[in-house]
Formats: C-alpha cells, sequence, structure tokens
C-alpha cells in the first residue's frame, strides 16, 4: 500500500507523504508493445524490476499488450504463459509474439502502439546503424512516429559516440515521448532530498555512492562478462552514477580517477558463484570491486564504491550527499528505503522511512500520465540525452580503472 510513512524526529513521529500514483484511473485501452522478454520486463527473484507488472498495476483493465519481441519464441511464450494464470490474463489475451523489431512494426503500421516498454538487452539497441538491425530506437521511431517510448538503463553497451547520435534522433522527434528507466530520481526519499536541498538553498558538497551486490543469485553469465554486459559499473552502478549526477551535477569526466580489485587477485577470490566462471576467458571477467573519485564542473567532489562481496539475496545501497550543516544519508533506496537528514543546531538524525515507497511505480506512472495527457505528478526526470552523460561517465570511470589495475602475477 502506498501512502503514509513514518518519520522520528529527535525521537518524535511525524509522517512523510508517499505521493499517489493515481491507479487504475478509468480510460480507453492502452495499446503496449513489449520490447524483451527478459527480467526486466516480467521480474525476477534477484531484484524488484519487473514493468509489466507496474503496467498491470498503473492501467488495471485498460492494459492491452498487442505485441511481444523476442527472438527466444520459447521465452516469450513462457512469460504469456505465466502472465495467463494471474489477475492480468485478459492484457495479455491477444499477444503476439514477434522474432524482431522489424516483424513488429511492419505488423502493427496500421494499428500502431501507444506506448513501448524497451527492455531488451542493451548490446541489441543504442546505434543508428542498420547493418545488424540493432537500430531499434530508429526503427521504433520511424515506424511509430507517435509512440511513446520507454527505454531501459543502460541505453547501449556500444560507443559512447553511437549512443549521441541515437540521442540526436530522438531530441529531434517531438512527437515521440520518451523516458530512460533511472528510477531511483522517482524515489520519495530522492525527491525528499531534493526538497531539503531547494528550501534551504544548499549547495552541493560531496556525493559519495556505496552500491554491494549480492552476488550469490546473480546466474546471468552475460553479466558477468565484460565483452556482454560491459562490466558491473556500465551494467549495474550506473543508477548510482545517475543519482550521483542527479545531485552534483554534470562530472568533469577528465578528473576520474577508479581503482579496482580483480578477479585474480587474492581479495577478488569469491566462493559462491553459481557456475563455473571458467566459461568466461579471463580477460573478460569483471572487477569485485570498483573505486572511484572525480570533481562535479561545480567544484564539489563525488565518490562511488561498487562490489560484488555479498552472499545471500540483500544488497547493501547507500548514498550520501553533503552540504554546509547538513548531511543527506539515503539506505537501501530499492526495497526499504530510509533516509537520515542531520541538520545544523543539532547533532541527532532525523529518520524518514519510506517503506512503502516503489519508485518502479511512480516512474511507470510518470511515463504513462505524460504520455497521456503531457503532464503529471512529477515530469520525465530521465531523458534520453540526459541518459547518455550518465553512460559516458560509466564508461570513464571503468576505463580509469583498467588505467591502474595490477598486472596478473
Amino acid at each position: 500500500m502506498r501512502g503514509l510513512s513514518p518519520t522520528t524526529v529527535h525521537g518524535a513521529e511525524v509522517e512523510d507523504l508517499v505521493p499517489s500514483v493515481g491507479l487504475q484511473e478509468p480510460g480507453p485501452e492502452v495499446r503496449v508493445l513489449v520490447i524483451g522478454a527478459g527480467n526486466i520486463n516480467f521480474g525476477s527473484d534477484e531484484g524488484p524490476w519487473n514493468h509489466s507488472q507496474r503496467l498491470e498495476q498503473k492501467l488495471g483493465p485498460r492494459l492491452k499488450v498487442i505485441g511481444l519481441v523476442d527472438p527466444a519464441q520459447s521465452r516469450a511464450q513462457a512469460v504469456l504463459d505465466a502472465k495467463a494464470t494471474t489477475f492480468a490474463a485478459p492484457a495479455y489475451a491477444q499477444t503476439v509474439i514477434y522474432p524482431s523489431t522489424q516483424a513488429a512494426v511492419k505488423a502493427l503500421a496500421s494499428n500502431p502502439p501507444d506506448l513501448i516498454l524497451l527492455g531488451s538487452p542493451p548490446a541489441f539497441r543504442g546505434t543508428t546503424d542498420p547493418s545488424r538491425g540493432f537500430n531499434t530506437e530508429v526503427q521504433l521511431s520511424d515506424g511509430f512516429p507517435n509512440a511513446a517510448l520507454f527505454v531501459e538503463k543502460p541505453v547501449s553497451t556500444g560507443s559512447v559516440d553511437e549512443v549521441k547520435a541515437v540521442a540526436d534522433l530522438l531530441e529531434s522527434r517531438k512527437s515521440n515521448l520518451v523516458s530512460v528507466g533511472y528510477m531511483l530520481r522517482y524515489s520519495a526519499a530522492v525527491q525528499k532530498m531534493k526538497q531539503i536541498i531547494e528550501e534551504n538553498n544548499l549547495t552541493v558538497m560531496m556525493t559519495s555512492a556505496r552500491y554491494v551486490m549480492a552476488y550469490e543469485k546473480s546466474a546471468k553469465v552475460a553479466w558477468w562478462n565484460k565483452s556482454i554486459d560491459c562490466g558491473p559499473i556500465v551494467e549495474q552502478a550506473t543508477h548510482f552514477c545517475d543519482l550521483s549526477r542527479y545531485f552534483g551535477g554534470e562530472v568533469d569526466l577528465e578528473t576520474i580517477m577508479a581503482h579496482s580489485v580483480e578477479w585474480y587477485e587474492k581479495p577478488g577470490q569469491l566462493s559462491k558463484i553459481p557456475f563455473d566462471e571458467q566459461v568466461i576467458p579471463e580477460d573478460e571477467r569483471i572487477p569485485r570491486f570498483t573505486s572511484a573519485t572525480w570533481k562535479y564542473d561545480s567544484g564539489a567532489i563525488g565518490h562511488l564504491e561498487h562490489g560484488v562481496a555479498l552472499q545471500g539475496t540483500e544488497f547493501s545501497t547507500e548514498l550520501a550527499v553533503f552540504a554546509d550543516g547538513y548531511q543527506l544519508k539515503l539506505v537501501d533506496p530499492y526495497n526499504r528505503p530510509t533516509l537520515y537528514v542531520r541538520r545544523p543546531g543539532n547533532d541527532i538524525e532525523e529518520v524518514h522511512a519510506f517503506h512503502d515507497d516503489d519508485p518502479f511505480l511512480s516512474e511507470m506512472a510518470t511515463f504513462i500520465d505524460t504520455a497521456a495527457t503531457g503532464k503529471a505528478k512529477l515530469p520525465i526526470l530521465s531523458s534520453y540525452a540526459d541518459a547518455v552523460k550518465t553512460y559516458e561517465m560509466t564508461w570513464a570511470i571503468r576505463w580509469a580503472s583498467e588505467k591502474t589495475r595490477r598486472a596478473r602475477r
């Protein structure tokens, strides 16, 4: 349930409001094309991501999923079979499986979707080059010029220049609303932090982000292979790089310095990888920890730690923002967001709990409402062009860490 969450302020309990997102409001049916039958769109036991579930929560009986694009037809059929056993079954009753984006565009040209969820692996999108058919955004924008496009992060695994070309194209197509899936910007706790900064006219001095994953259940081999998913900074820490930019502003990329613990070093030996890592070439195995620092254009500094170290299922995630007299510390933003605020005049932290918040749902509701009416309770907080800046930052951190890594002995 979304509503009021308790806040402890100097020992007294007050209430923080988690904004309503207007679930299942009446209206016409909404036609949706889903690209990708994988975990980000249909969920997994690794985390809370599941875009189809948020579509169902927001739209209810108005949702009509008209197509599902995935070259692995068995995978696509399996997720549709699973949906057929849920309350949302009517939304998928007439879903057609397409082997490619090109096939979907051709079949749906006369009756196009209103919304498109682009959640295919990033290696298969984020380019304007048509030679391999991975110019997915171009195909969708050309084929459905009035559809709203939700793009999962990271925006690609290709070159930054290629992704910038996609951004330029999408920015020029004003009839295609585009939102990128940096959902933590929509967190009620993150918005509370923004509110405190703005109301007190604060200048950020430093951001410090820490993301340590529980790797024991992470069985997707591609994720552990830098040549496919580009490594954990580009693929996973991107959320905290993005939040760092959201608070600190633009990063001076030339100031980024980084170090890593590599798989072949003694501290990098992991005992619970759920497959034989020998199947991954040695040069493509991911680092276990990465620590990076940088300067923002404003003069502030930033810091990131990312680790592949914990077992079980719970990740350890935390972001702190410092300003004169203030410390804003957000803990566990994915599952049980809790914000600790220290203000001038009192050393005791306020504790703001937002345990019933769902930033994935807030993000999807904003996208749907903006596509339908041009407005929502929050604006679109991550454009494609802005997401490209986060993508560029993550690559700069990876490259910096590779320059300083120790050679194998």
